[in-house]
């Protein structure tokens, strides 16, 4: 298992209205990727999550990525 990023990330707060960051921390089935892949501490992870789930709602990302 790769990780997505190979250093540490140096964004400080995530932003549902960021949806280009956001969409690499997405796979292509449109999951959220594990704390093993993104290489985020837990807080870090959790701020994603949310921010993620606040662009879906506002349908900046999709729910499920059409194949």
């Amino acid at each position: 298992m790769a990780k997505i990023f190979k250093h540490k990330t140096d964004i400080p707060y995530f932003d549902y209205k960021d949806f280009k960051t956001l969409q690499r921390y997405v796979n292509q089935y449109g999951q959220i990727e594990t704390r093993k892949k993104t290489g985020l501490t837990e807080s870090k992870q959790r701020q994603l999550a949310i921010a993620i789930k606040r662009a879906r709602h506002l349908a900046l990302l999709p729910f499920v990525n059409s194949n």
